[in-house]
């Protein structure tokens, strides 16, 4: 258990890791391979970088399983993996939070694997736990943040998660934690109309509102 008995969980893309770019050039690159054809940025809908990408690219007519979940997406994700970087602050949230005694935990869509790839260790170093694809029933089931609190030793009571997609917050609530909305990931402002506990309006404001949260202040 941490120190202070507390817990902060994050998603990943759009809340710690822009990898917006990068999850958009492996999906166009693999859309190009599999239709045979140019596709560019302009058929990729518009303020939808929270879907998976595999629903981005059934959007675009590309189904084939092996294509989207195999090797084939992996490899297009690893070239493309140079364009994903963390969001300003990111390190500096983690390790005010680390110093604090607090718990940091990540649950993720990605799979565990690939987090290893995707993040610097300038933010990985800190994460207590990971919850990937595959570890437990996707978001916006709570299944993920309650067993990263387990293996953290952390009770539900003195956790919060960080999420920026309507599906972030459906997965706090379904675990029964309070939620931070991330304004300044892919959802943006839209976000309050999931009725987060409270909103964020940039990273570095984590710290100060979980510990309001968790009755730290």
């Amino acid at each position: 258990m941490s120190d202070s008995g507390c817990a902060v969980l994050f998603d990943l893309d759009g809340v710690l890791l822009d990898s917006r770019r990068a999850m958009r050039q492996a999906i166009l690159d693999i859309a190009r391979a599999a239709l045979g054809e140019p596709v560019d940025e302009s058929r990729l809908p518009a303020g939808l970088d929270h879907l998976p990408h595999h629903d981005l690219l059934a959007r675009l007519g590309v189904t084939d399983e092996e294509t989207v979940f195999g090797a084939t997406w992996e490899e297009a994700l690893t070239l493309a993996g140079w364009g994903a970087s963390p969001f300003p602050g990111a390190a500096g949230v983690l390790r005010d939070l680390a110093a604090s005694g607090t718990a940091i935990g990540v649950v993720t869509m990605q799979p565990a694997s690939r987090v290893a790839r995707l993040v610097p260790a300038e933010l990985s170093s800190y994460f207590g736990v990971v919850v990937g694809w595959g570890d437990a029933e996707p978001k916006p089931s709570g299944k993920g943040i309650l067993l990263a609190l387990d293996r953290l030793g952390v009770p539900p009571g003195r956790a919060c998660f960080v999420g920026d997609s309507p599906s972030d917050v459906a997965a706090a609530a379904a675990a029964g934690i309070p939620s931070i909305g991330a304004v300044w990931g892919y959802t943006g402002p839209a976000l309050e109309k999931c009725d987060p506990t409270v909103l964020a309006g940039a990273l570095t404001d984590v710290p100060g509102v979980a510990r309001r949260l968790l009755g730290r202040s």
